[in-house]
């Protein structure tokens, strides 16, 4: 992840700085937080990273890749084959069990039933949720919600992992649990870390 003078701002006019002139690099394998009170643009830095928004000005690589000059269809696959996105708020489908929330990225991607459910199974035991699979949202804890997110997020092994506040809604002590977990998932998958908090 290579950012070079990026900035973003919002209005007409432009009034509104949400970042100014940001330089940030991210090697292969490497974990980041990004860390600094609430309204700093931390949230505006991963939607850029991610494509789900533009900048104002600057560039931003991914793989050596300028996001400028990729169309949103472009955007999507990058989104959908190289990052996975973990949320504050889960952002979890109420209607799915734990397993069909994980498998959901897989599905989409044109993988079959079995397959996916039986990687969704694998990826939750991963995060020690194996016993949950069958729960839905509504039944689970805010840490274990967090768990299924950060489950389906590295689904596929998306060399990218963006995290938007991942402990931000849970109690102390389910914060740590849950970044000894990214830690952990890190050791193991070698993926790219970004997170802000």
């Amino acid at each position: 992840i290579e950012l070079r003078r990026v900035a973003r701002r919002y209005g007409e006019t432009g009034a509104v700085q949400a970042l100014a002139e940001i330089d940030l690099v991210v090697p292969s394998g490497e974990r980041v937080a990004v860390r600094g009170p609430s309204g700093s643009g931390k949230s505006t830095l991963l939607n850029l990273v991610c494509g789900l928004d533009t900048q104002s000005g600057g560039e931003i690589l991914l793989d050596g890749v300028s996001l400028a000059v990729l169309d949103d269809d472009a955007r999507t696959r990058l989104r959908r084959e190289k990052i996975g996105m973990s949320f504050q708020t889960f952002n979890l489908l109420p209607t799915l069990t734990a397993l069909e929330n994980v498998a959901l990225p897989l599905r989409l991607q044109g993988v079959g039933r079995a397959e996916a459910e039986g990687r969704a199974g694998e990826m939750l035991g991963q995060v020690g949720l194996a016993g949950r699979s069958t729960h839905r949202p509504d039944q689970l804890s805010g840490g274990e919600r967090q768990r299924i997110a950060i489950a389906r997020a590295l689904i596929y092994r998306p060399p990218i992992l963006l995290a938007d506040e991942p402990t931000g809604n849970l109690d102390s002590h389910t914060g740590e649990e849950i970044l000894q977990l990214l830690d952990g998932l890190h050791g193991q998958l070698g993926t790219t870390m970004l997170l802000v908090t």
